[in-house]
Formats: structure tokens, C-alpha cells, sequence
């Protein structure tokens, strides 16, 4: 049993690694055949309520999935240690789906035409990819991805989820660098078509509400140490003041939760 979930979440990480690769092409129009404006332009008012629809999906999935009480019952149907891949893989099939049927629109908005200005605009969107990745890593991206769970049992480890809180490098300045990332990547465009700024701002809708739901988990889970976090460090824009310090305390310096760790992501 222990080989088949590390198998099972090793299967379900490389098809999210390369569906995400997938989409960050999608969005930035680069090296893959379909993406956010190519094809031939639909209907203005059904395209645009098909791809409310195919992001409301991907919302609905990843805000009920992520929350604490769905868990709990969710985890009497799956095994523990395959409830975080086992998100992944409806997460990846969300994501999946919005590349796969995303109507595009391809009418430009906006279009920076000065090669210098472009490029540094440019810059900025993959720069927020780097940052999204880096921050996976500092609150621990195997178990973030079900990698850490699903190999737990073959290691002679119990599934457990992160209790200590520490605010580690991005998360010292604002608390959900995973979301600020997201919202460079999709904005930052020198060339922004209708279906690339509706893309942009629904999918910041969904950020805002998630960031309510996850901070709200947060709060039960870290209670005053988070709510003096939140007070000290801006949401997506760092405060104009020395970066949040946690305090010591015996096992901080394991990673923990500092924003994004409710993991509606």
C-alpha cells in the first residue's frame, strides 16, 4: 500500500508539473500550440461565459477542496496520505480544462509597442512565475504538492501537516507571495487582449475571495500569532516598514505558514 500512494503521488506531481508548464506557455503565449488568444474568436458574450465558467470551476474546486471541514470528510473516502495528490490531480484536471476549451478573445486592450518598455514588462510576468515557484519551496513544496505525504509511509513517516510558524524570506514583507506572483504573471502583459484581462481579473477575484477563506483557517490554526502577523505585513503590498520577525520558539525553523499555507492554491 505505501509503494502504490508514493507511486500515485509521483504520477499525479509530474502531470501537474507538466500541465502547469503548460499554462505558464498558455498565458504567456510561448512554445505550446493553443494559447490564451490563439484560434478563431467566438461570440463576445459566449466566450466570455464559457471562460467564466471554466475559471469558476477551477475556483469552486480548489476554495472547497482546500477547506479544513471538506478534509475531514473527504479523508474517511481517501487515505490520508493521498488527500493533498488527490487534490492536485482535480486541480490539475481544472487547470487542464481551462487550456483545453479557454475561448479566446483575441482584441487587444492595451499594446506597448517601444521594444524597450515591452521587454521590461515582460520581465515583471516572468519574475512573478519565479517568485510563485520560490515561494512553493519556503513553506515546503513537496508537501504542498502531496509528494511529502504520499512517500511518507514508504519512508517510516506519518502523514502530519505543518504546525510551526515561521515567515521566511518573501513571507517577512507580505503574506501571500505565492498570490502576488500569480497576479504579476497575468498582468503584466505588453500585449493585453479581452480574453487575457478578463482571464486576469477574474482570476484576481478568485484570489481575493480565497485569501478571505485561507486567512480565516489561518487564524484558527496560528490564532494571535497570525493575527499580529497580519497586523505587521501587508497582504500583496509590503507595508513601508521593517519585515515581520516570528518569534523563537523550540522547532521554528521548519518551515510553516505564513500566508498561501492554507494552500486554496
Amino acid at each position: 500500500m505505501a509503494a502504490i500512494l508514493a507511486l500515485y503521488s509521483a504520477v499525479v506531481y509530474v502531470l501537474f508539473l507538466g500541465t502547469f508548464l503548460y499554462a505558464i506557455g498558455f498565458v504567456e503565449g510561448v512554445l505550446v500550440p493553443k494559447t490564451i488568444d490563439s484560434g478563431l474568436a467566438g461570440q463576445l458574450l459566449t466566450a466570455i461565459v464559457i471562460d467564466a465558467v471554466l475559471l469558476g470551476v477551477f475556483a469552486l474546486q480548489h476554495s472547497i477542496m482546500a477547506r479544513p471541514a471538506f478534509k475531514r470528510v473527504w479523508t474517511r473516502i481517501v487515505p490520508e496520505a493521498a488527500e493533498r495528490s488527490t487534490y492536485v490531480l482535480f486541480a490539475t484536471a481544472a487547470l487542464a480544462l481551462i487550456c483545453w476549451q479557454w475561448q479566446p478573445l483575441p482584441q487587444l486592450v492595451w499594446s506597448v509597442d517601444r521594444p524597450t518598455a515591452a521587454a521590461i514588462i515582460l520581465a515583471i510576468s516572468w519574475c512573478g512565475w519565479g517568485m510563485l515557484l520560490i515561494s512553493t519551496f519556503l513553506i515546503s513544496h513537496w508537501q504542498l504538492f502531496g509528494l511529502s505525504q504520499g512517500f511518507g509511509r514508504l519512508f517510516g513517516r506519518a502523514p502530519h501537516e505543518h504546525s510551526n510558524f515561521a515567515t521566511p524570506l518573501f513571507y517577512r514583507w507580505m503574506r501571500h507571495p505565492i498570490y502576488v506572483g500569480f497576479i504579476l504573471a497575468f498582468w503584466a502583459a505588453p500585449h493585453m487582449s479581452v480574453g487575457h484581462l478578463l482571464f486576469a481579473a477574474l482570476s484576481t477575484g478568485y484570489i481575493l475571495v480565497g485569501i478571505w477563506f485561507e486567512e480565516r483557517d489561518l487564524i484558527a490554526q496560528f490564532g494571535d500569532r497570525y493575527r499580529q502577523y497580519r497586523q505587521s505585513v501587508g497582504m500583496l503590498i509590503p507595508k513601508l516598514r521593517g519585515g515581520f520577525r516570528t518569534p523563537v520558539t523550540q522547532g521554528a525553523a521548519r518551515p510553516g505558514a505564513g500566508g498561501d499555507a492554507g494552500r486554496s492554491i
